[in-house]
């Protein structure tokens, strides 16, 4: 296993007598991608925010990159980079500018400076449109420029917060490709994300919380282990006929996440299993329509975990 560089034990955070964090322990090796994940207000952006030396915790430890969050907060600003849910440029200046502002800040010589501007303008194909001001970029481009912005510092870790939020599809696939590149140079990452599909793609590790607590941890495909080897789709005439059945099958049976008229029930991969699970509504005079036999997604592992579907979680308020 890669050496922890983000290592928490016992972080907890209350604002008057909400409890945001309580007791969250969290590890991160060196050179990977770890996504956090939960229900909007389950503590995302605060635990984030403590990490980052943004907010200080009530208790608990942390070292980032073998500095104490407490003790050495300015060792860890100088490790670090953070790119939150919407991209921190100036829309007044150009895409250069912005990068030329950002390398004057971290106090880079003229000619290092230059070479880093050029560098990071080719990496995100951003050349062409150096000298436009950034008001006329796309979504997609913001982005692009927000990170490279992030990378001026030569970062060992980048938290992203919602990084593809509001990005049309061909857009998130370019940033997927943009982490998957950083994490192959050794550089961290630390994402928090709305979207589950984003998380499988792109994290080693998922961490999920809810209710300012670790509620589970693992490697997508373990997550989905924990859930089951199989879950089964039935289909219904009408949703109607969906809601009888959930009613037979008792609460392994859950709404579809996109379909109010189908029901996903969690199997061991028997057909004994299936066999008796029709039967017993037939003998309701219930009609399944259709029986599809899938995969679990993370989607599914949220469900289980936190009793609601990720398609009903809005992004987190910073």
């Amino acid at each position: 296993m890669q050496n922890p560089i983000i290592h928490a034990t016992g972080i907890a955070k209350s604002y008057g007598s909400q409890t945001v964090l309580s007791g969250v322990d969290i590890t991160v090796p060196e050179g990977t991608v770890t996504a956090l994940l939960g229900p909007n207000g389950a503590g995302k952006t605060t635990l984030v925010r403590i990490l980052t030396t943004l907010t200080t915790p009530d208790s608990g430890t942390a070292t980032i990159a073998g500095f104490d969050l407490r003790q050495n907060p300015d060792k860890v600003r100088s490790v670090i980079s953070l790119a939150g849910q919407y991209a921190a440029v100036d829309e007044s200046l150009t895409g250069e500018e912005n990068l030329l502002l950002m390398t004057r800040l971290w106090h880079l010589d003229r000619r290092t400076g230059a070479r880093r501007r050029r560098d990071l303008l080719e990496r995100f194909g951003l050349m062409d449109a150096r000298n436009k001001p950034v008001g006329t970029y796309s979504g997609g481009m913001r982005r692009k420029l927000d990170l490279a912005l992030s990378l001026v510092g030569n970062p060992r870790i980048i938290f992203l917060d919602e990084p593809t939020t509001g990005l049309d599809p061909r857009s998130r696939a370019t940033m997927w490709d943009m982490v998957k590149e950083l994490t192959a140079t050794g550089v961290t990452i630390f994402l928090t994300t709305q979207y589950l599909e984003e998380a499988d793609q792109l994290a080693d590790s998922i961490v999920m919380i809810d209710g300012g607590r670790v509620i589970a941890k693992g490697s997508a495909e373990e997550l989905k282990y924990r859930i089951a080897s199989d879950v089964l789709e039935l289909q219904f005439p009408d949703r109607e006929s969906a809601a009888r059945a959930a009613s037979v099958i008792g609460p392994n049976a859950v709404v579809h996440a996109t379909k109010p008229d189908s029901l996903n029930v969690a199997s061991n991969g028997h057909p004994d299993q299936l066999r008796l699970l029709l039967n017993a509504l037939a003998s309701q005079h219930i009609v399944v329509a259709k029986v599809a036999i899938n995969k679990p997604t993370l989607d599914d592992v949220f469900l289980e975990l936190t009793g609601r579907t990720a398609e009903a979680v809005p992004a987190e308020a910073a």
